[in-house]
């Protein structure tokens, strides 16, 4: 008998082709698209250029990719928890000062939790979950574990938004992209005579101004040295992020950047380049992958965020889901709120989120 799997599917290439592939494999496949898109946000939001924003134009892209492919599609209505879990944790992290990580937190809770869970409710019968991420898993007969790698495609490689899942996640996950480069994967939809790999990516996390979100945080205040000296005024913190040069309004005849938010007194710190650098972090909700828990340091390649090449550091347990980065030489602008993930290699040890920042 056929292994089922249902697919992710958004209307892109990478999706449709996963499914694609996944068929000529000859698994049982059907489509997923998940509604998380509200319509009382359309009049701040008109456009999808990005992964929250309106969602007709994908609806009917998937609805025919499916009917291309051969495939059924299941529609899942997931714009509560998507708000509850994605939304209201992106406007928290912001008015708290930090800057948040959607893509993370929207993996892990809804695409392969939320979305998989109401497949379930629903009846629908499959054994594996896909995505189009490029990102491998494999298992460690050595380990006992499952692992994952990076995809073969550094330009491509989507493993840094993925550390938060499980052994159980991992299980149950097929990443049908990850040993392929994001122009086989074009290639192999223009032979296949799918017209999405002409089709534009999404860039954002949403598209046009975030801040239609946002009650409150955009009140003014004072932006300050690192001594405490008022040196101007800023529009809100929500508009500031660690290492921002533009938009501070401040002449000095010399770049100056964002090096603090404080959020308690809506302030923003301001200084020279040479201030954002710095050698050591604590890292909070960390969850490993590579192995059960850190019990004593590890040495490991960290990237503090996604286009960060990574860095030689020293990872240190610092307390229950709780560790301490140390690197060998200082990186710039490590941000509160972002995700830091730890690999060997191509593997992916584990990750945190950004808690503290030490000088």
């Amino acid at each position: 008998m056929k292994k089922k799997v249902v697919v992710g599917m958004s209307g892109g290439v990478d999706s449709t082709v996963s499914a694609l592939l996944l068929k000529q494999q000859g698994f049982d496949v059907s489509g997923v698209f998940m509604k998380i898109w509200d319509e009382k946000d359309t009049d701040a939001c008109m456009k999808k250029s990005s992964c929250y924003g309106p969602e007709e134009k994908e609806i009917k892209d998937v609805e025919k990719i499916c009917k291309t492919i051969g495939i059924p599609v299941h529609f899942i209505d997931a714009r509560r928890e998507f708000r509850k879990k994605v939304l209201d944790y992106f406007k928290k992290e912001y008015l708290a000062g930090r800057t948040p990580n959607p893509c993370v937190v929207c993996n892990r809770f809804i695409k392969f939790q939320f979305l998989i869970q109401e497949l379930e409710k629903k009846g629908v019968e499959f054994d594996f979950f896909a995505t189009g991420h490029y990102a491998r898993i494999e298992y460690s007969f050595e380990r006992k574990r499952y692992i994952l790698k990076k995809g073969i495609d550094k330009d491509k490689d989507q493993s840094y938004f993925l550390f938060l899942l499980t052994q159980k996640q991992l299980s149950r996950i097929i990443f049908p992209l990850g040993n392929y480069t994001k122009q086989a994967i074009k290639e192999i939809a223009k032979r296949n005579g799918l017209d999405v790999y002409q089709k534009e990516e999404s860039q954002d996390f949403i598209s046009g101004d975030r801040f239609f979100l946002f009650e409150e945080g955009t009140e003014p205040g004072e932006i300050v040295d690192s001594h405490g000296s008022v040196v101007g005024r800023h529009k809100g913190i929500i508009h500031y992020t660690i290492g921002q040069r533009r938009g501070t309004g401040i002449a000095r005849g010399k770049p100056v950047y964002v090096i603090g938010i404080d959020a308690k007194n809506n302030r923003i710190i301001a200084g020279d380049e040479k201030e954002l650098y710095k050698n050591k972090l604590i890292a909070t909700d960390v969850n490993f992958i590579g192995i059960e828990k850190l019990s004593h340091p590890m040495d490991a390649i960290a990237k503090i965020r996604y286009k960060h090449e990574g860095a030689s550091a020293r990872i240190s347990p610092a307390g229950i889901n709780r560790v301490e980065v140390f690197f060998e030489k200082p990186q710039r602008a490590i941000t509160p709120g972002q995700a830091v993930v730890f690999y060997r290699k191509d593997e992916v040890m584990g990750g945190g989120f950004i808690d503290t920042v030490i000088p």
